[in-house]
């Protein structure tokens, strides 16, 4: 799992965006921890406080409950579309985007490892 910044947005901002998006499709679960603080900034070579920011926005969202001294962890209870409906809004946004049925495949196929593969 990793978090990828594309600056379209501050970055605090998509790092939340990127973790609510991780809670929502299931990827981080009930109770799971989020990396800590100062191990995300060193990855993401930026400040700690950018991702206690970012952290504190997803505790106010309701999507993470933050222990002093232990971390940030998902929270219970959280709302979380089913993940063929988050694909289905994609692959929708893909084909108004004018993108093709065989492009689209290539690129689930790439992602997959090739035809048949099923991993």
């Amino acid at each position: 799992m990793e978090i990828h910044l594309n600056g379209k947005q501050s970055i605090y901002e998509e790092i939340a965006a990127e973790y609510e998006r991780f809670i929502r499709l299931g990827v981080l679960e009930e109770g799971e921890r989020l990396p800590g603080v100062r191990v995300l900034a060193m990855q993401l070579g930026i400040n700690p406080n950018t991702v206690e920011r970012a952290y504190a926005l997803l505790e106010k969202r309701g999507l993470v409950v933050i222990l002093p001294k232990k971390g940030a962890f998902v929270r219970e209870n959280v709302d979380q579309p089913p993940l063929i409906e988050e694909a289905r809004r994609y692959i929708s946004a893909l084909k108004a985007a004018r993108l093709s049925k065989q492009e689209l495949l290539a690129v689930v196929e790439e992602v997959y490892g090739g035809k048949g593969d099923g991993a």
